[in-house]
């Protein structure tokens, strides 16, 4: 990953003498040395990594080369694809589809509000240009997803929550690129009505879709039918940047054109019968990927913040954070207010953790130095965001960790961790079965050898059937005698309403079923979904 930034690097400058490149990469190599050290740095002090690097960017800054800095086409077209990829392809999309509502609201509707109230507090805050003031609402209305993913590592947080999170972090990038350059475009030519900046969103957003799932589609097959681990990873890594290009060369987002086809990979493709050594390696280097895209852009973050600078614009900084804050009160709380009546609602406690994840990152910074040189206080843009960053990877992501703690939304007992380790070994064992089952039917393991190591397997997993089986009757003798509470098994039951729902459907279109047959059926199902939401 390093040489390909360095060789992109030196590609903008014609023949660059031998001394700027061995520059670059002692650059690099001191990068790469700072970070590892912040790795386990960060785990010995308990602070974030990400706001790790950050801080010894800021430390390392006289050390590292000019030419080694961030730059706004190499976070664009190389690095934001492909943390946008890693994140899609880890994404489940029946978890996806289970939060669809919420996350609609906020990554839609949530960032023109966030972006508006932020421009109009920054127009009379700071005696702003319009047009400079606009722009500094849709980089500031952008929520980083791989801080605030990064610090729910730190604590645990429920499964639908990090859902929401995720998902708006992946949508709302494509939405706030889409406005960034509307606003651009309404400074060329003057103005851009609402009803043309409407239009433009949704063939924008329609368009990139279409695009994602086409190439999405057919990425994911040939993905299905390789038996090449090697040749599967470039597959891909030529899905998230072609994708990207293709989207930008047509004029929709490429930006929701990777998100559709990481999840399209990530949820069609391995559904396919693909070898879970495929899964492994395809995972493992995504994982890589996004840890080392991340790493880099981090640490130089840190590396180009000027400190005097900040220290003169710090007044114009804490009034732009202070807008921005604003603006996701007033998206968040009414908005998931709204999305609980035609929902499940949203508990207050997750709505205060969705407001103060509001935390800055890469894109921000990316647009900003992406913006035209002759844009009006293009200066005042570009020092307002890398210290509204700043201050949110280092304020924010280091509170963050403390607040959810308070909120205690990370309470786990031992009964539940003693559950989920013997889950963890149930999933592993039967996995490794299966692996075994199939590696008999291609003829590359002996059966003997095959018996042997599979009688070892059942042997964890009736262990651990029996002791998961002896939790579950505890926790329905505790519950009928009114010790316990029912939620415990909440997760399992909606996951297989969901299922029965699912089939359902799928028999409806297959004409299997009338709709007036299933309809009785679909509504007692959602019921006790609903019900199963109360608890």
């Amino acid at each position: 990953m390093s040489l390909s930034i360095v060789l992109a690097e030196i590609q903008e400058v014609s023949l660059p003498s031998q001394g700027s490149f061995e520059e670059i990469v002692v650059g690099w190599i001191i990068l790469l040395l700072v970070a590892t050290g912040v790795a386990l740095l960060s785990r010995w002090f308990r602070i974030p990594y990400v706001t790790g690097l950050v801080l010894a960017g800021l430390v390392i800054a006289p050390w590292i080369p000019d030419r080694v800095s961030l730059d706004s086409s190499l976070i664009l077209n190389l690095f934001l694809p492909i943390l946008l990829f890693e994140a899609a392809i880890n994404t489940d999309v029946s978890r996806l589809r289970s939060t669809v509502k919420p996350i609609s609201l906020l990554a839609g509707p949530g960032v023109v509000i966030a972006t508006a109230v932020t421009a109009i507090g920054i127009k009379y805050a700071l005696n702003l240009p319009w047009i400079t003031a606009l722009i500094l609402g849709v980089i500031l209305a952008i929520t980083d997803t791989v801080s605030v993913i990064a610090v729910f590592k730190e604590v645990s947080v429920p499964s639908r929550l990090t859902t929401i999170v995720e998902g708006e972090s992946l949508f709302n990038d494509g939405v706030a690129l889409v406005l960034f350059n509307l606003v651009l475009q309404a400074n060329l030519n003057g103005s851009v009505t609402i009803a043309d900046g409407f239009e433009a969103l949704i063939v924008v957003i329609v368009g990139g879709t279409l695009v994602g799932l086409a190439l999405g589609y057919l990425g994911a097959g040939l993905f299905a039918r390789s038996d090449d681990n090697l040749s599967s990873i470039l597959l891909t890594v030529a899905l998230a940047l072609g994708t990207f290009q293709v989207g930008h060369t047509l004029g929709v987002s490429g930006v929701v054109a990777v998100v559709v086809a990481g999840l399209m990979v990530g949820n069609v493709g391995q559904s396919r019968q693909v070898a879970a050594s495929n899964r492994v390696t395809l995972y493992s280097f995504w994982e890589y990927a996004g840890f080392g895209v991340n790493t880099f852009i981090f640490l130089l973050i840190g590396v180009e913040v000027n400190l005097i600078s900040l220290w003169q614009t710090l007044p114009a900084v804490l009034l732009a954070i202070l807008t921005y804050q604003i603006g996701r009160i007033l998206a968040v709380y009414p908005l998931l207010t709204l999305a609980g009546w035609i929902d499940r609602p949203i508990p207050p406690r997750w709505k205060h953790v969705l407001f103060l994840g509001n935390i800055k990152g890469s894109l921000s910074l990316a647009l900003a130095l992406s913006l035209p040189e002759l844009l009006p206080g293009r200066s005042d843009v570009i020092t307002i965001v890398f210290g509204a960053v700043l201050l949110s990877l280092v304020g924010q992501a280091l509170s963050l960790p403390w607040f959810v703690k308070r909120l205690r939304l990370s309470a786990v007992s031992p009964t539940q961790q003693h559950t989920e380790e013997l889950r963890a070994q149930l999933i592993i064992a039967k996995a490794a079965q299966d692996e075994l089952d199939s590696l008999l039917k291609s003829g590359v393991l002996p059966k003997a050898i095959y018996e042997e190591m599979r009688s070892s397997y059942q042997v964890q997993i009736v262990k651990a059937e029996r002791a998961l089986r002896d939790l579950y009757n505890q926790w329905a003798i505790d519950v009928a005698t009114g010790k316990g509470q029912s939620s415990r098994l909440n997760g399992i039951h909606r996951r297989l309403l969901l299922v029965e729902k699912g089939a359902l459907a799928e028999a409806v279109r297959r004409g299997i079923l009338t709709d007036d047959t299933a309809k009785d059926q679909l509504r007692q199902i959602d019921e006790k979904l609903l019900k199963l939401g109360e608890d």
